[in-house]
């Protein structure tokens, strides 16, 4: 008796990245995630800036982020309850005119010299990021395939990475003077001379932030006259069918409500680790200026750039919760050596990390909205509102710093890294194949 021989299955290709009817809805998507990175990004140079020009503590030098993150916190669910009611494209809108204003509010908190300004500045311009963060990250993930959704997201937020390397060449380049005194020449100087010296670092930021200003309102006019396709959650038209009653609350759903704290975590560590890339680089090797130690803020962006792009071509082949454990393991070591090493040796940790932060807030999010159907938008407020942790843990950071010293303060993100390798291990796991009741299990995320 023969038998046939056995034949190897079809290898299943991976789903495209997304379809052509998407394009040019995607390339939008994509300049939103590129523009939105300077907003951020730019904290890490006023960080040192407005510390050396206003005579700042670490602690008091972190409420730039404490502003920026609490306003993407504060925002964050109105947006998702505005987003329901008036849809992704009119939110959109919104969150431009909102980042302009913000842009707009440095030209007389420069004028005027208070440090208090600059921070409401950062607080309106945040608040109108969050609305472009609730929006365009689920939006990202609804033009294409379910089964592409992870890759497409990471490779949308790769553009914010590569606005995050430019915002900190032309944050250098315009916005650090190079100037700097040691604290004994700025006790000796008349208040007219410290006035002045203030007076000159304060303006340097007007340039940078109202061409950004610029762009923003520009992108508006695109978006406005602009054909977007309505996108609705998955299970949208038994919406009527579906009440709390039926699929519970959002923080019903196990897999999210992990996820929202993998991504407070995360994005605490993130900003942590960025807000101090300078200050480590001038503890770490003495007599380093600020101009100088920048570059290796830089190199951390690049890293951050090339494994955005370099992970959304693994997960090609390797799971999105596979390559985030591995990132995140990747993470703790490298914090472990910044806090237990001397020399150079901490600083080329700090840029490494750059790399291993890469996939981390996109992948976070693919994961944690997956099969939530129609309380999608919900859910992405939630996970945008844990982006409070960028305004939590770099002032526990520079808390610690002021009393133990900077390197000590990496034992903050070092921890946050061990949660999001549990979430990447099994918490990202949904309950249920269809977390929502009456919705099929294939149905994930957002159908057009």
């Amino acid at each position: 008796m023969t038998h046939a021989p056995l034949r190897a299955l079809p290898k299943a290709e991976p789903a495209p990245l997304t379809e052509r009817r998407y394009l040019l809805p995607f390339l939008l998507i994509i300049s939103l995630f590129f523009l939105w990175a300077f907003g951020v990004n730019l904290n890490d140079i006023l960080i040192p800036h407005l510390k050396r020009a206003f005579g700042l503590t670490d602690f008091q030098s972190s409420f730039i982020q404490v502003a920026f993150f609490g306003g993407y916190f504060l925002a964050a669910f109105p947006a998702g309850w505005a987003m329901e009611r008036i849809g992704y494209k009119k939110g959109i809108l919104l969150g431009l005119l909102l980042c302009a204003t913000g842009a707009v509010l440095f030209l007389p908190a420069s004028s005027y010299g208070v440090y208090g300004f600059f921070l409401f500045a950062l607080f309106v311009m945040a608040c109108g990021q969050s609305f472009l963060e609730v929006a365009a990250n689920p939006y990202a993930t609804a033009l294409g395939p379910a089964g592409s959704a992870e890759r497409r997201l990471n490779f949308a937020q790769s553009f914010n990475a590569t606005g995050a390397v430019l915002s900190s060449l032309l944050g250098r380049r315009f916005i650090l003077t190079g100037v700097e005194y040691a604290p004994a020449q700025l006790a000796a100087m008349s208040s007219a001379q410290l006035a002045a010296f203030r007076a000159g670092e304060s303006s340097t930021v007007k340039g940078p932030y109202l061409a950004m200003a610029g762009i923003f309102l520009l992108l508006a006019v695109v978006f406005q006259f602009t054909h977007l396709p309505d996108v609705s959650e998955a299970g949208k038209e038994s919406d009527a069918a579906v009440s709390l009653a039926d699929a519970g609350s959002v923080l019903a759903q196990r897999h999210l409500v992990r996820g929202v704290i993998a991504q407070f975590f995360y994005v605490g560590a993130q900003v942590g680790v960025a807000s101090f890339v300078i200050r480590l680089t001038q503890f770490s090797i003495p007599g380093t200026a600020a101009k100088l130690a920048a570059y290796c803020l830089l190199f951390h962006l690049i890293g951050f750039t090339a494994g955005r792009f370099i992970g959304s071509g693994l997960m090609k082949r390797v799971s999105a919760h596979g390559l985030l454990s591995l990132f995140a393991g990747a993470s703790f070591l490298c914090a472990a050596v910044v806090l237990l090493g001397s020399g150079v040796l901490p600083v080329a940790a700090v840029v490494l990390l750059g790399f291993f932060h890469s996939i981390m807030f996109p992948t976070i999010f693919a994961l944690s909205i997956k099969d939530l159907g129609p309380l999608t938008k919900r859910g992405s407020s939630l996970l945008v509102m844990a982006i409070i942790g960028g305004a939590v843990f770099p002032a526990i950071m520079g808390r610690i710093s002021d009393a133990a010293g900077i390197q000590r303060a990496f034992a903050v993100p070092l921890l946050c890294y061990l949660y999001i390798l549990y979430f990447g291990m099994s918490g990202y796991k949904p309950a249920l194949a269809g977390s929502l009741r009456g919705i099929p299990a294939e149905s994930e995320g957002l159908s057009a």
